[in-house]
């Protein structure tokens, strides 16, 4: 049996205390947007032909303005297997290959002052993200396919990059900011 408050049960009460606030709770609530699944037809790039595809990501590369200190925070404060320095000099740099398992980090420092690493150490004083890098199957139809499609390539030719594999670097102006790297699995 419900009780009596002030000639209303607590029952009556509660529903209308219940009705009030949602009433008011309504009043504030905003519409939810319709939410679109993506097609390939709202891409501005043109599909490939199966020519080649993407494959996973081989590593993020970091640049680094002290390779040392880096280098002894990844493997004495983090704990990951960490190469020795590796000098690349046909790209300009020094690299350390940090192990993730299930990736990689290329640790970037300056190899003379004509590096591309100089110059983004010059904008970034404290180091950061430079490039991430993902396989192909086929970096040369790959390569020829992104021309086609008015992707910027940073060099006319596949390079051979810091693993001993092809590669190629896509501008960031057309990979939403990012310097892309593609390497031959």
């Amino acid at each position: 049996m419900a009780s009596r408050v002030c000639g209303v049960t607590k029952v009556a009460a509660s529903a209308a205390v219940t009705a009030s606030v949602l009433g008011l709770f309504s009043r504030f609530q905003t519409p939810v947007p319709t939410v679109r699944t993506f097609s390939a037809s709202q891409s501005s790039y043109k599909v490939a032909d199966p020519v080649w595809n993407l494959g996973r990501l081989n590593h993020v590369a970091i640049a680094v303005p002290d390779l040392e200190k880096a280098m002894a925070f990844y493997k004495n404060i983090l704990g990951a297997q960490v190469s020795e320095v590796v000098p690349v000099p046909q790209h300009g740099v020094s690299v350390v290959f940090v192990d993730l398992g299930n990736t990689k980090m290329e640790l970037l420092h300056p190899l003379g002052n004509d590096s591309p690493i100089a110059g983004f150490l010059q904008k970034n004083k404290v180091g950061g993200m430079h490039h991430v890098c993902i396989e192909v199957d086929n970096i040369n139809a790959a390569m020829m396919d992104l021309k086609k499609k008015k992707i910027h390539i940073l060099s006319e030719e596949v390079k051979i990059g810091a693993h001993g594999k092809p590669v190629i670097f896509l501008h960031p102006k057309d990979c939403d900011g990012v310097l892309v790297e593609l390497e031959q699995a």
